[in-house]
């Protein structure tokens, strides 16, 4: 099986002049298969359609923390509407300001075994899919590795539901 069977094929995507506030909301609705909706990190192409970096909630949550907050174990801190004031100061910041740019990828003929020790390697949650002009086709979720994984181990059994 290769990275074509498994990936998610692309349907939306941020721009590095999109504003948090925008992608967050992009992030929001998107749409997956299996009437998921919404995603945890999405690709961020620039205006000829090329790989420029990924945004996930994490690096969103980043955006809108302080690295000097989180450095300081402030847990215990507490200020009414702290983070609603921190979240509307960056909201209109652009998407280019925190995004990952060291993007690890696959080719559509990967074997699906490169793509799980990647996923692993380098703990992460999607994995963007290339076509042989270096364009983004798709993206391999971890969710939906695992269900294939799981699917297999499992063929035959009822798998408890979600």
């Amino acid at each position: 099986m290769k990275a074509k069977n498994i990936m998610e094929p692309l349907k939306a995507y941020l721009t590095p002049d999109d504003t948090l506030k925008s992608a967050v909301n992009k992030m929001k609705v998107c749409g997956r298969g299996e009437g998921l909706v919404g995603v945890k990190g999405m690709v961020v192409l620039d205006a000829g359609g090329n790989l420029v970096g990924l945004v996930s909630i994490k690096d969103i949550l980043g955006a809108v923390i302080p690295s000097y907050l989180k450095v300081t174990k402030l847990g215990g801190f507490t200020w009414d509407g702290m983070l609603e004031e921190m979240a509307k100061k960056v909201a209109d910041k652009k998407v280019s300001e925190f995004m990952t740019t060291k993007v690890v990828t696959v080719p559509e003929s990967a074997p699906l075994m490169e793509c799980a020790d990647l996923l692993i390697k380098h703990n992460l949650q999607r994995l963007p899919v290339l076509d042989e002009q270096k364009k983004v086709v798709g993206i391999i979720y971890v969710r939906d590795l695992y269900y294939r994984i799981v699917s297999v181990l499992f063929e035959g059994q009822e798998i408890c539901p979600l």
